[in-house]
Parts: structure tokens; sequence; C-alpha cells
């Protein structure tokens, strides 16, 4: 595939700052789209009605953006939390839900530039430029630093900027961390104790054939999908090896997302997103193009009958809103919204309590 697609898939600076929220009606129980301005100076979250794509509120992370080639800038953990990364200080936003909107709660700051989070097992994970690292989770905050690693390549070394792409919970015992760069790409597994990060990572090459493992999903039998943007396959992860790829028919597969048994996939260079279906031994393309998108997908979240893709094109970032059904079915819920900032990185739907 074409090396142009690497810079497609690599997200960069964003725009608009936390500006004054525009505000919907005070009904609660609305589903929120998350959206990560990443701009360099000011960055910010914007808050959507997940089902009609009303702007809800623009609140400042209160730190810089700027991270690139990444999944999960944005995560929510338990509908409660919502985390974005503040790439150029160093620093993770925490939000609070209070009803139907989000507020502030404290920043996070980390030892290298943060560029995606996950949680589980009663912490938050944040991969860095250079690092992993665990912050335990107390009486419904994230508290301190209780284990921390220095990212590996499976060639030796430590990872070059721009090439750690995803951080994701697999199991009690370990997460992955998937790193772009040098060819063909490495999968870091990190063991953890108690939750804490726990010892140096095991550093696992891309099989033969196959370029830049980026976005994965985890599946609940403890295998994770593992998308190689420049390759055009998706692979299947499991006790610490790859143990199949198949080619995704698309073009540079970056981003994904997991409902139920389907896998929603977003494809970078095609602007199109793919559903897949996961075995412990294979993985099967359900449908080649299961939506379209205006622009270059820049990441991709679903929950609750909702299905949201950030991309970017001609300067400009948008948002689709697409409803699922039981089949995995993709409709457009909701007119394309456009974000105001070029290079918006990073969504989480955070559903009604």
């Amino acid at each position: 595939m074409s090396r142009s697609f690497v810079n497609i898939c690599v997200a960069a600076a964003l725009v608009a700052g936390g500006g004054a929220p525009a505000l919907a009606s005070e009904a609660h129980g609305r589903d929120l789209a998350a959206v990560m301005t990443n701009d360099t100076t000011a960055n910010a979250l914007n808050v959507y009605d997940a089902r009609s794509g009303q702007l809800l509120q623009a609140l400042s992370t209160h730190g810089k953006g700027g991270a690139g080639g990444n999944a999960r800038g944005v995560r929510q953990f338990d509908d409660r939390f919502v985390a974005a990364v503040n790439f150029g200080s160093n620093s993770v936003a925490i939000f609070r839900r209070d009803g139907d909107r989000l507020r502030f709660d404290a920043l996070v700051t980390t030892s290298s530039p943060p560029v995606s989070v996950d949680f589980g097992n009663g912490h938050m994970y944040v991969a860095g430029t250079t690092t992993i690292e665990s912050f335990v989770m107390r009486n419904g905050q994230v508290g301190p630093l209780d284990g921390s690693a220095t990212l590996a390549l499976a060639g030796g070394g430590v990872p070059e900027d721009g090439s750690t792409a995803q951080v994701g919970v697999i199991s009690t015992k370990q997460l992955l961390v998937t790193l772009k760069g040098p060819d063909p790409g490495t999968v870091d597994v990190v063991a953890l104790r108690g939750g804490a990060v726990d010892g140096d990572p095991v550093a696992v090459a891309a099989p033969d054939n196959s370029l830049t493992p980026f976005g994965f999903v985890a599946i609940p039998d403890g295998t994770a999908l593992i998308t190689f943007a420049h390759s055009d396959g998706n692979g299947l992860f499991r006790d610490g090896a790859f143990v199949a790829v198949t080619a995704a028919q698309q073009g540079a597969p970056c981003w994904m997302t997991r409902v139920g048994k389907y896998v929603f996939v977003a494809n970078t260079g095609s602007h199109t997103v793919s559903r897949l279906v996961g075995t412990g031994s294979h993985v099967f393309v359900d449908a080649i193009v299961a939506a379209t998108t205006p622009g270059a997908a820049a990441d991709v979240d679903a929950a609750d009958g909702v299905l949201a893709v950030v991309d970017h094109g001609a300067g400009q970032s948008h948002v689709s809103l697409f409803t699922y059904n039981k089949f995995g079915e993709l409709s457009l819920a909701a007119p394309t919204v456009t974000v105001g900032t070029p290079n918006a990185n990073g969504v989480a739907i955070v559903v009604a309590r």
C-alpha cells in the first residue's frame, strides 16, 4: 500500500479551544459523544448529543493537544468518566459526568507525552511515546501512579516519536500496546499484577508480509483483533502471538470498536467502515463496506446502538453518527457534524445512566 496512507492515518494538531458551550435542553438521559479538538495551544473536548449531533458543551482540557497516528486518545469508563490526552502537556484530563453534562475533574501527569488511554482492573492505563503507566482508581477517582515500564521494540531499542498507537486491556493479567514502527511494527505484551504494570514488556513483531499494527479491540476470550494499517489487513492475536491475518479488502484499516460479536473497522484510505467477526482462530470480513465517511477516519467508538466516526478532509474534521441494529447494520442517525477544527482526534460514546 502507498506510504501516503501513513500520513493519512496520522492525526495532528487541532484548533478550537474551550469556547462557550452551546446549551441544549435540560432533559436528562442523553447518550453523549465526546470528541477531542486536539488543539496544540488550547486543547478542548466537544460534547455532542450522540443521537442528534447537537453540540452541548466545549470544555477546556487544561492542556495542549497535538497527538497523531494514535487510537483512543479519548476513552470513557463506566459511563461516568471521560479521559482525554494532552499530548503537548504530558497530562491526561479527567472529566466526570454530571447529568447530561461533563465537568472537568482532574489532571493526571504522565512521564512521556500521552497518546492512548484505557480503563480496566481498577486502573487507568496510559501509553505515551516511550512509556506505559498504570494509575490506580480509588473511591471513584483516578489515583496515583502504581506501575510503569519503558515500551520496547521487537528489533530492540525504544520507540521513536509517533510510533505508539494504542493501549488496551485484554485480561486481568495483561494489556497490549501497539507500536507502528519501525517496520514491520511491534505489539508489546505488558504483564499486570493486581492491575498494576509489572515488569518489562514482551515485544512481538508483526507477522511476515504485514506492516504497522495499529488499532485493536479485545475479545472476551482473551484474544484481540488488530489492524495492519500499511498492508491492508486485520490480524488475530492470541497467547502472545499472531495466529491469523485476513485481507481487509479496503485501504488503510486503522481504528476498531466492538459491539457484541461484531467489530467495526474505520478504513482511513477508503473512507469506509467495515464489519468483522473474530473467532479464536480466524478473522472474517462480514461486510466490506458497512458505511462511508466524508473524509479519512481519525477514530471510532460505539455503544448503546450508536457508532461515531471522526474524520478529516479538506482542512476540516467531521463526526458521523450511525445507529446499528442486532445484525450490525449501520444507518446514518443525524446530519454529519462539522467540528470546526482541522484535526479532531479521539471519540468516546458515554451512555445515559
